[in-house]
Parts: structure tokens; C-alpha cells; sequence
């Protein structure tokens, strides 16, 4: 048992040990589960989930991985990195039905809830979300598709100078990030998206984001885009 709660504290902090040792001992009894080299398939599933539904991020499956081996275990006989992942498909599939769903993004799998469970939880939550302008989803569209761009190519791009304060918001909420500059006059900084971007909006990479349709000209039709981020309220702003 020491071993399962040296695990929930890694995972929880101390002040969850006696919830996650009740856990651990809804389905082991005999109160063997210390030893982690003999542990068996099934049980090493209800940790993984245990484990995904208290994380507060995703987790890959080499992470997974270290979280069963305990200091006292034989690595050799922890579930390898294919049984996790065969184990990960067995839970999306048995979570497909629930108001939860498994998903995998960049940063690697975890539980979140489906989007049709949004009208109940926002009774849960009542406050509104964060409201941003067309200027501020139009620039993150073209960043995410044109990656790596300037300043100067998101506003040949959009027909308007790029406010600094538009940049500033995306830096802040974590979705882009500066991936260097470009070699010219000037030396103009390069913006890309990051992780965090690619995992709030449910990818796990830049090759799942919608095919983008060009206008006239080859200018890229930035209303499919601004779309594909509709879970994140717009504010009537078109700067």
C-alpha cells in the first residue's frame, strides 16, 4: 500500500492519501498492490485511469510508464510502452459513451468532456468565458496556418496593421510563442503556435487542422479558421 500511496503523492500531493489508498484498495483486497513487478494487466488499466482522471495534464505514455514503476520494482516486468497504449484504445473505447471521453493531444492523453456536455456545465459555471476580438482569432488563424510569420506577414495577410496588444494577448494565453528571427533588415521576430495551443484546441499536431480554402489571389479564407476556434467566445471587436 505504500507503494500506491508514494504514487498518489507524486501524482496529488500529500493531502490525498487516504482517498487514493481507498481507491486502490476498491480492487485489491489483498492488499498486495506494493508489489508493482507482479502487477497484472487489468490492474495496471484502473491505475492508468485512476491516474488521467486526477491529472491536471496530459500525460504521455512514457510518463505513464514511470508512474507504475515503483523504487522496489523489476522495470522488466512493468507493463511495456505497447501495453499502455493498447490499454489507452481499451479506455477511450470504454469512456465512448460517457459525458468524459479519452483523447489524445500533442501533449499526450488525457480525460475532458465532451461538447455536447457544454449547456449543462455551463450551469455549473456560470461566469462567461474569456471574450476575444475577430482581430485576436484572425491572427491566431493565420499564425497557426502560415507558421513561422511576422508581424509584417500577418498584416499583408489580414489588410490591417497588427495591434501590439493583439500579439500581447496571444503571448499571454500561452498559444503562441517566438520561434527566432528572420534573416532581413530588421531582423523581424518569427511567431509560431505552441503545445498548449495545439492541446486546448484538441490536436495533436498541425496536420489536424482543417484543409484552408484561398480566395482570389491566393489570400487564405481566414473564415473556416476563426470557426474551428468557436469554443472560444468572440467579441464583436474587428480591429
Amino acid at each position: 500500500m505504500r507503494g500506491f500511496n508514494r504514487l498518489g503523492q507524486r501524482l496529488l500531493g500529500p493531502s490525498l492519501r487516504f482517498p487514493f489508498s481507498k481507491i486502490v484498495l476498491f480492487w485489491c483486497p489483498e492488499r498486495r498492490c506494493n508489489s508493482i513487478p507482479g502487477m497484472q494487466t487489468a490492474q495496471a488499466k484502473i491505475v492508468i485511469e485512476t491516474v488521467l482522471l486526477c491529472a491536471g495534464q496530459p500525460l504521455d505514455i512514457a510518463a505513464l510508464r514511470r508512474l507504475l514503476v515503483d523504487s522496489e520494482s523489476d522495470v522488466e516486468t512493468v507493463p511495456s510502452l505497447d501495453t499502455i497504449r493498447s490499454l489507452l484504445e481499451i479506455l477511450r473505447d470504454d469512456w465512448r459513451d460517457r459525458g468524459l471521453e479519452l483523447t489524445s493531444v500533442a501533449s499526450g492523453w488525457r480525460f475532458q468532456t465532451r461538447s455536447e456536455m457544454t449547456p449543462w456545465l455551463e450551469r455549473l459555471r456560470p461566469e462567461k468565458p474569456p471574450r476575444y476580438s475577430r482581430a485576436v482569432l484572425e491572427t491566431l488563424a493565420v499564425i497557426a496556418y502560415r507558421q513561422p510569420v511576422t508581424r509584417g506577414d500577418i498584416e499583408a495577410i489580414r489588410g490591417v496593421t497588427v495591434a501590439t496588444t493583439v500579439v500581447r494577448t496571444l503571448e499571454e494565453r500561452g498559444w503562441i510563442e517566438s520561434v527566432g528571427h528572420r534573416d532581413v533588415p530588421g531582423r523581424p521576430m518569427l511567431l509560431a503556435t505552441t503545445r498548449l495551443f495545439l492541446d486546448d484546441f484538441g490536436l495533436r499536431s498541425l496536420d489536424q487542422l482543417p484543409p484552408l480554402e484561398p480566395l482570389d489571389g491566393g489570400v487564405p479564407q481566414l473564415e473556416a479558421p476563426v470557426n474551428l476556434f468557436s469554443h472560444v467566445e468572440s467579441s464583436p471587436g474587428s480591429e
